[in-house]
């Protein structure tokens, strides 16, 4: 694709970016028939091919953006299955953050846009000011049709309730001789809503010989607010966490940062480039961002240490975007959890995203419903009792659509390799144990390498 930035548009380095990118588009279109946007509209400016101009036009003009354009962009899921199809691999994923981040500076959203977009920016972050959220929409909830637009989305997608909190800020030790030491992020999201996941997690790795540490100043990863395109607070937080981290491999050495929601952990494998233009974090982010790593990537099936007897639940696997677009994790997983005992089921059409898309479900609430149910049907189909995912966000968004339990990957290993049963299968009618030895542990996929790791990709959750 041709551009025709000056060069005192180019001397901006985001600018920069965007014109290598746009140069590597050829139209080849490929693209289209992967996105969930254009498949549902047919308008080509819902799709890739026709954001990609439409961003070339807006990053060339300059100044305000118009309200059409915006319009287009927002309603993109970054769920970058487009990346995946693209035979030129351009780099939509980056693009769109620069093109968000431009709007977030240039364009000015009408007031009740504003406000949501400042109200989720700040709640959904932040643990305690989730809970509060959380129990203001529990009094909401009888007056939702009351409420204006996205408000009353909000208040219908804030849970019911929470569980007890979990902090579990501190050192874990292993079980039986450190063979690794790591750290885990609690995250944001994560810690108010589903708290087991993290406990889970470090129950899982301690009990494979991992030492466990979680910094208490490790918070929000900067994943919603960097694709909301609101840069500053995303760095912010990406600041906050490297030197948290980067303090902990100074002080004892790690073998990995561990993130068990593949949305957060598309984004701390970018953060050497998110934080690039800060000289005092610059080194330190590249170091973090060198050994980050999605929970699956920890361990190998032949490590898994099995209880006596499995469950062979049967069991709808959901890849998420952020893990197998962004991240290219697709075959870990499966064979964890094959090589653990559960029957798997491939979801039809796993390549489209669910529709939560991190603050995705919040702002383009027509969208997001269409995508869950959709996906849900195809959950549904597999003959499942069960649906198992590694993103928070994708098993709250087909939860709304399915009455299939949805679990965390990690929480089916931990129950598998001796832990509790997963809070989502209490009163579940499970099949009959059966002795190790009656299971078929072979992964029908080969083993993935042990570090998956790849281009960092958009925020879900």
């Amino acid at each position: 694709m041709k551009t025709a930035f000056t060069a005192a548009q180019l001397a901006d380095p985001e600018i920069a970016a965007a014109d290598g990118i746009l140069r590597t588009c050829v139209h080849y279109g490929f693209c289209t028939a992967v996105c969930p946007t254009y498949v549902l509209t047919r308008d080509e400016n819902e799709a890739p091919r026709g954001r990609i101009d439409l961003i070339r036009a807006m990053l060339e003009r300059g100044g305000r953006p118009d309200p059409k354009t915006v319009g287009h962009i927002d309603s993109c899921l970054s769920c970058n299955s487009c990346m995946t199809t693209c035979a030129v691999d351009v780099d939509y994923l980056h693009l769109a953050d620069i093109a968000r981040a431009h709007i977030e500076e240039n364009y000015r959203r009408p007031l009740g846009d504003r406000f949501i977009r400042w109200l989720i920016a700040r709640t959904v972050t932040d643990p305690a000011r989730f809970a509060r959220m959380t129990r203001l929409a529990r009094l909401a909830r009888p007056f939702r049709a009351l409420l204006p637009g996205r408000l009353g989305t909000l208040v219908e997608l804030a849970p019911a309730a929470l569980p007890p909190r979990q902090d579990l800020a501190g050192v874990h030790p292993a079980e039986g001789g450190r063979r690794r030491r790591v750290v885990l992020l609690q995250g944001c999201v994560q810690r108010a809503q589903a708290p087991e996941i993290n406990a889970a997690t470090v129950r899982l790795l301690t009990r494979h010989g991992i030492e466990v540490v979680v910094p208490a100043d490790a918070g929000c990863c900067g994943a919603l607010t960097l694709h909301m395109g609101k840069a500053a607070r995303a760095e912010a937080a990406a600041s906050r966490n490297v030197d948290a981290w980067h303090a902990e491999l100074a002080r004892g050495g790690l073998d990995a940062v561990v993130v068990n929601a593949s949305g957060c952990g598309t984004v701390v494998k970018d953060y050497a480039r998110l934080l690039a233009r800060d000289p005092a974090r610059r080194g330190k982010a590249a170091a973090v961002a060198a050994i980050a790593r999605d929970v699956t990537e920890l361990l190998a099936p032949e490590e898994l240490r099995l209880a006596d007897s499995a469950v062979p639940l049967t069991i709808a696997y959901h890849d998420a975007c952020s893990l197998q677009h962004a991240q290219k994790i697709r075959t870990r997983p499966r064979a964890l959890l094959r090589v653990a005992g559960f029957d798997l089921r491939d979801v039809p059409e796993g390549h489209f995203c669910c529709g939560s898309a991190g603050a995705y479900s919040m702002l383009q609430p027509g969208m997001a419903e269409a995508l869950g149910r959709r996906k849900a049907g195809h959950v549904e189909s597999t003959g499942a009792l069960a649906l198992a995912a590694g993103n928070l966000g994708c098993l709250v968004q087909l939860a709304r659509f399915t009455g299939l339990p949805a679990l965390h990957t990690v929480e089916l290993l931990d129950w598998a390799t001796g832990g509790k049963l997963p809070p989502a299968l209490h009163g579940v009618a499970l099949p009959e144990p059966v002795a190790r030895a009656e299971t078929a542990v072979a992964s029908a996929e080969p083993a993935a390498p042990p570090v998956q790791g790849g281009p960092a990709g958009p925020a879900i959750w």
